[in-house]
């Protein structure tokens, strides 16, 4: 037996199975959910309109900002992730976060918003589209989450850690007393005047649930944890900076539509407000995430190099 079948045997015995069919499968499933986003966003109004959602104008506004999002950003991340996660780059499962997220959040809102019997419209038709990118965004989140080694990351700074930690609390603090409580307030009165409330009552008490109900406390714990260094908090934050900095460009995206379209829910101050969280959220994305892949490109590198000896040899 020559000495290099003899090292190739030693690698492939020491490599477990069970480590190399869960990371193919996670890359597949990654690029399945960025086709799927962006069969969504394509379907949809944005494109050829075949998904008609039982929802207002105002709403369906929304949808387009944010299918417009999916398909120049969540989309491609997705399938970035799936491709380097197939591959064995240690990024791809750390930039799974973000996309995987998104879909649970995105997806339940377009398969359970709108108003059924106020609106016309087909899109429970493309019920089984959104479980299946529901499904798919859980497993990978999991998943992912379960093969990330946080004392493999690289370390970020005080500094940085400081900087998404406050940046987090704003979120939610700007979700819940900025954006969410003034609609409340009016939503309790006798009266209600708000145009989303009374235009799409059943999106209007969706969204106030997940945000108030997951997004927000998400984020406070998660904030507070990076603040106080804590272990769990390191992992955490990948998930939650990818995440918004998907959603934030989503929901900017949504502003924009709206105040383009001079749709009566419009506001200049939220449309500035969303523009400035997604780009502060994608410049702490794009810094956050160099490091792990510019890292994992070294390891790649050193692969090839012990591969290539080995093949001389």
């Amino acid at each position: 037996m020559t000495q290099t079948a003899s090292l190739q045997q030693q690698t492939a015995a020491s490599r477990p199975p069970e480590a190399v069919l869960p990371q193919r499968w996670l890359g597949v499933g990654l690029i399945l959910l960025g086709l799927g986003a962006a069969a969504v966003a394509l379907l949809g109004p944005l494109v050829v309109d075949v998904i008609r959602y039982h929802a207002s104008d105002g709403a369906v506004n929304q949808v387009l900002g944010g299918d417009a999002a999916a398909l120049l950003l969540v989309a491609p991340v997705s399938i970035l992730a799936g491709i380097l996660t197939m591959r064995g780059h240690p990024a791809g499962p750390v930039l799974a976060l973000g996309p995987a997220v998104f879909a649970l959040y995105t997806y339940t809102q377009l398969a359970l918003g709108g108003d059924f019997g106020l609106y016309a419209g087909n899109s429970e038709r493309f019920f089984p589209l959104y479980l299946g990118l529901f499904v798919f965004g859980a497993a990978i989140a999991i998943r992912a989450w379960a093969t990330i080694d946080p004392t493999r990351l690289p370390p970020t700074s005080r500094r940085m850690d400081r900087t998404v930690g406050i940046f987090l609390l704003a979120i939610a603090a700007f979700l819940v007393v900025g954006l969410h409580l003034p609609g409340l307030v009016d939503a309790w009165r006798d009266q209600p005047t708000s145009t989303e409330y009374l235009a799409d009552p059943g999106v209007f008490w969706l969204v106030k649930l997940m945000d108030l109900g997951v997004v927000a406390p998400a984020m406070i714990a998660i904030g507070v944890g990076i603040l106080r260094a804590a272990g769990w908090a390191h992992k955490a934050k990948y998930a939650a900076v990818g995440w918004f900095a998907l959603l934030g460009s989503s929901v900017a995206g949504m502003a924009i539509v709206m105040q383009a379209t001079d749709d009566p829910a419009a506001s200049t101050a939220n449309t500035v407000a969303f523009g400035l969280f997604a780009a502060i959220g994608l410049t702490i994305a794009v810094a956050m995430y160099r490091p792990p892949i510019i890292a994992g490109n070294k390891i790649s590198e050193r692969k090839r190099s012990r591969t290539q000896g080995w093949r001389r040899l």
